[in-house]
Formats: structure tokens, C-alpha cells, sequence
């Protein structure tokens, strides 16, 4: 792919960055990457993915814009109110980056259409509030070899983590998802918005060096943030041998 000169001077900072250059330039751009949710983690992701021209963008998502999501859904503006969140993000990737094309899907991923979503993608970002969906993608995306990154933020505290063909996964960390009553939303405590902004941002960070293949990805460590007290400490991840999802154990 030859850039043009709008081109060129559109992605110069990347361009610039020693290890991407316009070769990298030229991954991203023929690059594939699936965020599910458009909610405070996917808005950030989105935003940062298109404006780096990553090529062909998914966002599946079957809510529609409330008042309480714009305290953190940065892709989702006040005359937004009740459009489905994929138009809404659709628009503004249009409206920030025309190079980008865009597959919006207003609906939510189940057993029986995860896998046909996520097949066609390079990267997925788990942009999801629950940990039932956040295991589905889990187990979807390792049992067909698809590199993702998960995400969790509620309160003042994230956690994060990638997962690639032969990394431990997020059932090495929790084999099954915890009751409700254990781990309570952020509909029921709340969630500082600048934090999920600050964690999509890292998981569009983590795409992007996927794709150039640049730099360290978070496989095999756990990223903790409590921003309150602004810690940030990092735990150790071993693929557990009998994990239900990637290990001996693992599902058929």
C-alpha cells in the first residue's frame, strides 16, 4: 500500500515511531480488529484504534444510549440519546477517520453467533461489563486461536491482560466466572469514567503493537490499578496445565 500525502502526514506520528514506519503503518491499515461493547472501554479503544487507521473496525453492541453512559462513553454525545450505540460509534469513526471502514452490529454475542463474529478478525477487544460475556470471549477466541485482550473496571480499580495462542487465559486466572453478589457492576458501585478511558486506551495500545509486532504484550501478567491511591502492580499469570479452556481440561 502506498500512502498518499494526506495520508502521510495523517499517520506521520506513527510513521515516526522507531519500530512501527510505514511498513507497520501499512499492518495497521490492512489490519482487522473486533471491539465488543461501545460502552466506556470500547469508546476509548475505538477512537484511539480508528484514529491510528487500523483498516476495518467491528463493533457489535446491543444496547442504545442512555443518560447515566456519558459520564464515560466519550464515543456517545447527548443528541445520541436512544440511538443504538453502534450507529453513534459508527458515525464518530466515520466523522474522526474516513480511511476506516466500519462493521457495526447491533446486537449481543452469544453461543450462537460469538464464534462467526469474531472469525473474521485479527485482534479482539473485550470491551464487555460482565463476566459472563467476558468468559465467552474467553473461551471463544482460544479455542480458535484468536489473540484478544481482556478488561475489567469497576469503581476506582481495572485489571487487564492479553491473551495469545498459547498464553495463559483468563480461566488460568478465575477456571469459572464469580456469582453476582461477589463481583457487583459499576450499575450498583459506580465507575470513575476517566478510568475506563485510561484502560481502553491501553487495550487499543496492546492491538496496535500486536499488529507491528512491537514491544511487549500483557501475556502471562495481570495489570492492577487502583487509581484512588493511583498503584499500579502487575501479577504473574501461569498457564494452569487443567485450565477448562486452554489447558488438558479445556472444553471440546
Amino acid at each position: 500500500m502506498d500512502f498518499s500525502q494526506q495520508l502521510e502526514q495523517r499517520y506521520s506520528r506513527n510513521i515516526l515511531l522507531e519500530g512501527v514506519g510505514r511498513e507497520g503503518q501499512r499492518k495497521i491499515s490492512g489490519s482487522r480488529v473486533l471491539v465488543v461493547g461501545s460502552g466506556g472501554l470500547g469508546s476509548a479503544a475505538l477512537l484511539y484504534l480508528a484514529a491510528a487507521g487500523v483498516g476495518t473496525l467491528g463493533v457489535v453492541d446491543g444496547d442504545s444510549v442512555e443518560l447515566s453512559n456519558l459520564q464515560r462513553q466519550v464515543i456517545h454525545f447527548t443528541e445520541d440519546l436512544g440511538r443504538p450505540k453502534t450507529q453513534s460509534a459508527k458515525e464518530k469513526i466515520h466523522r474522526l477517520n474516513p480511511h476506516v471502514r466500519i462493521h457495526a452490529f447491533h446486537e449481543f454475542l452469544d453461543q450462537g453467533n460469538m464464534e462467526s463474529r469474531i472469525r473474521d478478525y485479527d485482534f479482539i477487544i473485550d470491551g464487555t461489563d460482565n463476566f459472563a460475556s467476558k468468559f465467552l470471549i474467553n473461551d471463544t477466541c482460544v479455542a480458535l486461536g484468536k489473540p484478544f485482550c481482556h478488561t475489567g473496571v469497576t469503581g476506582f480499580a481495572g485489571q487487564m491482560m492479553t491473551v495469545v495462542p498459547g498464553s495463559a487465559c483468563l480461566r488460568c486466572v478465575l477456571p469459572e466466572p464469580p456469582p453476582p453478589d461477589i463481583s457487583p457492576g459499576s450499575s450498583r458501585i459506580g465507575v470513575l469514567g476517566a478510568l475506563a478511558g485510561m484502560f481502553g486506551s491501553l487495550q487499543a495500545a496492546e492491538a496496535i503493537k500486536y499488529i507491528v509486532g512491537k514491544g511487549a504484550l500483557l501475556t502471562d501478567r495481570l495489570l492492577l490499578c487502583d487509581v484512588s491511591e493511583m498503584i499500579f502492580r502487575e501479577v504473574k499469570i501461569r498457564k494452569r496445565p487443567q485450565c477448562p479452556a486452554c489447558g488438558k481440561g479445556g472444553r471440546p
